[in-house]
């Protein structure tokens, strides 16, 4: 906790947004950022500026790391937070829960944002509407913490055909 905490007071004192962090084998730690006008990429010289303050930081305030990574959440963008599922409603996403419901884990469908609840509290419920197996729309009614991860699905446009 106090790692995610340093690491994103350093990356928004950039200018940036923090998406996630995530360890690997090797001692590979991972940084993922966004910019603040959500509209405006990410790019090197945005990696490499917020590598460079990191790579100065993260020894004085002794956070282990062999290797250090800094990049954009790419197109299947992690959606982590409550401000994230409100955010990208209107959006396909592949939602995996911790626990199944209905007989199921992993759905492909769009988020509806918040359901009920205020948007930072355990209790905030978000929806999903997805296609049941029966070909009927179905909606899914899920907090956070029911949540094992969540990734937009991508979408490219090749010169008006999208795939």
């Amino acid at each position: 906790m106090k790692d995610q905490r340093i690491i994103s007071a350093e990356v928004e004192n950039l200018g940036y947004a923090l998406v996630e962090i995530e360890r690997e084998a090797g001692g590979l730690l991972r940084v993922t950022i966004e910019n603040l006008d959500y509209d405006r990429m990410i790019n090197v010289l945005d990696c490499e500026k917020v590598s460079h303050q990191l790579s100065y930081t993260l020894p004085v305030e002794n956070i282990p790391f062999e290797r250090l990574e800094i990049s954009s959440p790419g197109l299947d963008r992690p959606v982590k937070s409550a401000a994230d599922f409100e955010r990208f409603s209107g959006a396909e996403v592949d939602l995996k829960l911790r626990v199944a419901a209905g007989g199921r884990k992993n759905f492909r469908g769009v988020l509806q944002g918040l359901l009920s609840g205020e948007l930072d509290s355990p209790d905030a419920k978000f929806g999903l509407l997805f296609e049941g197996a029966d070909g009927a729309e179905s909606q899914l009614e899920f907090s956070l913490a029911e949540v094992d991860k969540t990734r937009l699905v991508p979408v490219i446009d090749f010169k008006g055909r999208k795939s």
